[in-house]
């Protein structure tokens, strides 16, 4: 039953990504867009292993949405009032983002 639920929720993600959804306007406290920019500034040599198990498949897939929040930071972000940085993520971005707060919570 989960499995089946989990297929039709991936399908439906596909068809958001086709949709070409519009950008989300968000505001990253400095200190993580500081962190979201180091990311992107990092240079990344490791070889994927292969087979690449499940667990760090996707820690390496929420540490590339990290360094692509950080690219969208540093192209477009503009600080507010408060020194923190607004930016326009895609929504993609900002559901990884959400999804990986539930691992931490």
């Amino acid at each position: 039953m989960y499995a089946d639920e989990a297929q039709v929720l991936g399908e439906i993600g596909t068809a958001f990504r086709a949709a070409e959804l519009p950008a989300i306007r968000v505001v990253v406290p400095r200190p993580l867009a500081e962190r979201a920019v180091a990311a992107w500034r990092r240079d990344d040599e490791g070889a994927v292993p292969q087979p690449e198990d499940p667990t760090d498949r996707r820690l390496r897939n929420r540490a590339g949405t990290l360094a692509l929040i950080g690219l969208a930071i540093t192209e477009r972000g503009q600080v507010d009032a408060d020194g923190n940085m607004v930016v326009d993520l895609s929504p993609e971005l900002v559901g990884v983002a959400m999804d990986a707060a539930d691992d931490i919570a």
